[in-house]
């Protein structure tokens, strides 16, 4: 299996995150796309993301709404 390019690879809901994943542009325009533009990263979301290899992206969204908002 080829490494994900996640600041290259179009992201859905269903993109899988993986042992690489990478807080790109790509990604953050992802996240604020569903979230609003003053979307902002922090240190919980970031380390859920690193332990949740496997889940999806639609799994973050949900994630980020239901604990940071």
């Amino acid at each position: 299996m080829e490494k994900f390019d996640w600041h290259s690879e179009p992201l859905t809901d269903e993109t899988t995150i993986t042992k690489t994943y990478k807080n790109t542009q790509n990604v953050r325009r992802y996240f604020q796309s569903h979230l609003g533009t003053k979307w902002k990263n922090n240190r919980f979301f970031m380390a859920w993301l690193k332990d949740n290899e496997g889940k999806t992206l639609k799994d973050a969204v949900e994630e980020f709404r239901k604990n940071h908002i």
